[in-house]
């Protein structure tokens, strides 16, 4: 009856579990490159770990069994010598008569008239025992002892072999699953970097080279949603092409009839039903004239006439001519904000300010501050602010962005936030801390 102690972890298997511990400790720092790597070693490394167990297992067993039959012959021959001499030779086979150190289980199974051995693997000192009864009243044990420090020391060594060829294969698994998943990284990151793109407006982006025929990305997924990426912006493109041309050829059509209802209405004699008449046609000849200015923008034909102007007085005059005693104006540093020089298009800039100013009166609570701070110009009112939807989506044409924020075609907004972009300008809509709404214009510095 063999009995064995104590054999200790493999250690393949631990490595496996720190590698793993550490992948799920960081799924959010590794990108798709990399997770395509380390689960493919992953993978590797667990079928590492059951050939390396196998093989270990397999290489252990072969050494205990030796040991084992090692152990047995040598109490055989003690046995022998024991019987002819009377007498156990301890210098060279490790043979006692009742050993104090003979392990507990080998002592009672002798005891009970087996012949069996002990493996020790836990140990400081490894070693095999075998032991059996002799003499009948009262009984003693005879065992032997027999080191395997040397066997122990070449499992160590095996093992550690083991360990550095599980490693290698780890090491050229994820090495090459780095390797094959690049290219689908690649195409990812360039298949967002597109999405991107589109998303800020550049509708003629594609993945695929624009000289292929659709359809022919490729075979794959990823091919697949290059393909539906490119198929969706042709159509957006297709669909924005056609209301910018809806909206051009109406603005158009409206002028001529606007042209002779403008004149007729001049016509008319005095009276509070001509003054309502001429009132609704210059509002909606305004509204032509912005119609056509926003088909101009969406079409990206404007062309700015960029000079260096000093922008503290430039906007000044600008506030002046809008607001007139409406708009208060101020400059952070006087001097110093009459000093900054910007590039930009002063008509174009007046617009920008026009609308915001407007905006800011129609929709707004006085009073309006127009405020020049260096590059930035501010336009303040304290009403209600901007609406929630208005700052998430931006402006929307057509929609004024909420009751409280009185009626209008809701184009200005957007007028001013095109041409910002003719003069390299940025517009951020905002609410004050303490109320009402904020529109800063970002100009480029000269």
């Amino acid at each position: 009856m063999p009995y064995t102690v104590g054999r200790r972890p493999h250690p393949v298997s631990a490595a496996l579990a720190l590698a793993l511990a550490q992948l799920r400790a960081a799924p959010g720092r590794l990108g798709l490159r990399w997770k395509i790597a380390a689960l493919l070693a992953a993978g590797c490394a667990v079928v590492a770990v059951a050939i390396g167990l196998l093989v270990h297992d397999a290489r252990l067993d072969q050494v205990t069994d030796s040991a084992r039959s090692g152990a047995v012959a040598q109490l055989v021959r003690v046995r022998q010598l024991y019987e002819l001499t009377g007498q156990v030779d301890q210098a060279d086979t490790g043979a006692a008569l009742d050993d104090p150190r003979l392990p507990g289980p080998l002592r009672r199974a002798a005891l009970a008239g087996q012949r069996t051995t002990y493996l020790d693997m836990a140990s400081d000192d490894p070693c095999v025992w075998a032991a059996r009864p002799v003499g009948d009243h009262p009984r003693h044990v005879l065992s032997v002892r027999e080191s395997l420090r040397q066997q122990a020391g070449e499992m160590a060594e095996f093992d550690r072999q083991l360990l550095v060829s599980g490693a290698v294969v780890v090491g050229l698994a994820a090495l090459g699953g780095a390797g094959l998943s690049s290219r689908l990284s690649r195409e990812l990151r360039t298949a967002a970097a597109i999405a991107r793109r589109i998303s800020q407006g550049e509708l003629d982006a594609r993945i695929g080279d624009p000289r292929r025929p659709a359809g022919t990305h490729g075979g794959n997924e990823v091919a697949e949603l290059a393909t539906a990426v490119d198929t969706m912006a042709a159509s957006l493109q297709q669909r924005l092409v056609a209301e910018q041309r809806f909206t051009a050829d109406v603005a158009h059509e409206l002028r001529t009839p606007l042209t002779g209802l403008h004149t007729a209405a001049e016509l008319l004699p005095a009276s509070r039903p001509t003054e309502l008449v001429r009132d609704r046609v210059r509002a909606l000849h305004v509204l032509t004239e912005d119609l056509l200015e926003v088909a101009r923008l969406d079409a990206e034909v404007e062309k700015p006439d960029l000079e260096v102007h000093p922008l503290g007085r430039l906007v000044e005059t600008i506030a002046e001519r809008t607001g007139g005693s409406t708009a208060g104006f101020t400059a952070v540093g006087a001097e110093s904000a009459y000093e900054t020089y910007v590039r930009t298009d002063a008509r174009r800039l007046e617009r920008i300010l026009t609308n915001l100013v407007s905006n800011a009166h129609r929709h707004g609570g006085a009073p309006v501050e127009v405020r020049v701070d260096g590059v930035e110009v501010r336009v303040r009112d304290h009403g209600p602010g901007f609406p929630e939807r208005l700052l998430a989506d931006g402006p929307q044409r057509f929609q004024t962005g909420a009751r409280e924020r009185g009626q209008g075609t809701g184009l200005g907004l957007t007028i001013a936030l095109g041409q910002a972009q003719v003069i390299g300008a940025r517009v951020t809509l905002a609410n004050a801390a303490d109320g009402g709404a904020v529109a800063t214009v970002r100009l480029p510095r000269a």
